[in-house]
């Protein structure tokens, strides 16, 4: 599965990627920290997300959080989908409706009901895999504003506005609680990188021991919490630094970093560059 990655030197620009596949059953689950959003051109495809078992049906879009576990299981009369993603930290900078976000945040994946017929999304997703990697970084501000106005229209539809529902059981079995406080961590996180943040916070909001907190978290994300914390905050600073004219140390505060130098060193790790570098790259018309 493509994913936004910051500490590639290719990583595509701006976060964004939109790209074509051929339905293939995964061997195991996936995830990553970004927003996904699918859409099947033919037939159909099971996925398991989260535990639970879901049919995407042709032309119908799908948006949820890849880190929570993701997995295909098959298709039926299969045919090619599109895979876009966005990172988290960007999309929580949309301030789309709180239901929407809500929903998303707590491992929600939400469909477009009935599937459009019309053949738009399609068309729409065509366009995004050519352009997200044109070199004329005005086709590629396209994409990021179009994929921002698909999803709000997403927010507004019945679909964005659905309720929180408790998670359905799999198998008669209830979804183990270690992995749900670990979707809550993340989702807390999501929700307040851009501020003072330790692990004993985290924990301490999903009910659990802070060293306990921390292993399960390094087990399921293979990262740790702060290093999880930070990543959020790198993806937030892209989106600043490539997006406006803030000075670099508005950047690091605005980003949930406490000083210019843990901010410089933690850009540079990550992304190989400085943010006056990635700026300069990368910056938007």
């Amino acid at each position: 599965m493509v994913s936004f990655d910051p500490t590639r030197p290719n990583f595509a620009p701006y976060g964004l990627t939109c790209e074509v596949w051929t339905p293939v059953p995964m061997k195991r689950a996936d995830r990553h920290n970004e927003i996904e959003l699918n859409l099947v051109k033919s037939g159909e495809l099971h996925y398991l997300l989260g535990g639970q078992k879901v049919a995407l049906k042709a032309g119908q879009l799908a948006v949820f959080w890849a880190a929570i576990p993701h997995q295909i299981l098959g298709s039926k009369k299969p045919g090619e989908y599109f895979v876009a993603t966005l990172p988290l930290a960007w999309f929580l900078q949309y301030r789309f409706p709180e239901p929407f976000v809500h929903a998303i945040l707590h491992g929600r994946l939400l469909l477009d009901t009935p599937p459009r017929a019309d053949g738009r999304d399609v068309e729409r997703f065509q366009q995004w895999v050519r352009e997200v990697r044109d070199p004329n970084p005005a086709r590629r501000r396209l994409v990021l504003l179009e994929m921002e106005a698909r999803l709000l229209r997403f927010a507004l539809s019945a679909a964005g506005r659905e309720p929180i529902r408790p998670r359905r059981r799999v198998s008669g079995r209830p979804i183990v609680a270690g992995f749900q406080r670990v979707e809550e961590m993340a989702a807390y996180i999501a929700q307040n990188y851009t501020r003072k943040l330790s692990a004993a916070e985290i924990a301490r909001a999903v009910g659990l021991h802070p060293n306990y907190a921390m292993a399960v978290f390094k087990k399921t994300f293979g990262l740790s919490l702060i290093d999880y914390v930070t990543q959020h905050r790198i993806s937030h600073a892209q989106r600043l630094l490539a997006t406006g004219d803030t000075k670099i140390v508005e950047v690091a505060l605005e980003s949930g970093f406490n000083s210019i130098s843990r901010f410089n060193e933690a850009f540079k790790r990550a992304c190989h560059g400085s943010p006056r570098e990635y700026r300069r790259l990368h910056r938007l018309p």
